[in-house]
């Protein structure tokens, strides 16, 4: 009497099933692992862990990012949609906000709600993509591509900035000559600036002996903190003098105490602190006097973060 194939035939197809649903399995894992990278939820994971042990008095003394909310989310500033907002710095003595476009360079003031007062064309700058407000009318503006910091002089009557009218500081050489330096910040209280190296991420101090020029040379901090894929932009909060580290690659807003230690941080998603959508590029962020948050995403949008308490 012949015998029926059917047995075998299932016991054969079983082992094919659970190749192609182990096959299935890896390639899920792999692509779950590749949107964690690409989204850099890998950064985001350590920091949220470490959030986690911070005391209520440490985040009361501290600016406590996840707090903050956006106000004002993806303002466009208007007709500089092919100028590439580069940074943003506050200004105590106008109440008002300075921004560098990198691609076509000029200097625009703003007000604190993202409108344009007015626009500076900088004269021989290549690639600004710096700026911070030192006081008295004095800010210092990064070129990139020339590896310089000038210091430069405005107000409420300067339509143009030349820079061969002012002070150059040579910031020299950098590992990677096409992401140099691109973010600095006056350090009024210490009397230096603070300089960011874009990659790897590095932080550098300037002294000065005046509050107006740059004295000697740049010196580098040791500092294993900057767990950023790249960092665009500097700010020191008035209050708590603590340092904010901005990252266009890694969507992320690092808060940093006077140690250089990591105290809280704030992702740049969509769906997060009040943002409808993900930041395109952050590349410049301040801090007013009351505790006010603004930022600049390439090509040419604007954000204002208050803390809900």
């Amino acid at each position: 009497m012949a015998t029926q194939p059917l047995p075998t035939l299932k016991t054969a197809r079983r082992p094919r099933f659970f190749m192609r649903w182990y096959y299935w399995l890896l390639l899920a894992v792999a692509a779950a692992y590749g949107l964690a990278f690409a989204m850099h939820w890998d950064d985001r994971g350590v920091l949220w862990v470490l959030e986690r042990f911070e005391s209520p008095a440490e985040r009361q003394e501290s600016i406590w990012l996840p707090d903050y909310r956006a106000v004002i989310d993806a303002k466009p500033l208007p007709g500089m949609e092919k100028d590439e907002a580069s940074d943003l710095a506050y200004d105590p003595q106008t109440k008002t906000l300075f921004s560098v476009m990198g691609k076509n360079p000029f200097l625009v003031e703003l007000t604190l709600q993202g409108d344009v007062l007015r626009k500076m064309p900088l004269v021989g700058w290549s690639n600004p993509e710096a700026v911070t407000v030192m006081g008295n009318g004095l800010l210092a503006i990064v070129d990139e591509r020339e590896h310089v910091l000038t210091i430069v002089k405005v107000d409420a009557d300067t339509r143009e900035l030349n820079i061969a009218n002012f002070p150059k500081y040579d910031l020299g050489p950098s590992k990677d000559q096409n992401k140099a330096f691109e973010s600095v910040v006056w350090d009024a209280r210490n009397q230096q600036m603070l300089l960011g190296e874009e990659r790897p991420p590095a932080l550098f101090t300037w002294k000065s002996n005046d509050g107006q020029t740059l004295a000697g040379d740049k010196q580098k901090l040791a500092n294993d903190e900057l767990d950023i894929r790249n960092l665009s932009a500097l700010a020191i909060d008035p209050r708590t003098r603590h340092t904010l580290v901005l990252s266009a690659d890694s969507h992320l807003l690092l808060e940093l105490d006077e140690k250089g230690e990591q105290v809280s941080f704030m992702t740049l998603l969509g769906g997060f602190n009040g943002l409808k959508k993900t930041i395109p590029r952050a590349e410049g962020v301040t801090m007013d006097d009351a505790g006010t948050l603004y930022m600049v995403s390439e090509p040419n949008l604007f954000y204002r973060f208050e803390k809900q308490h």
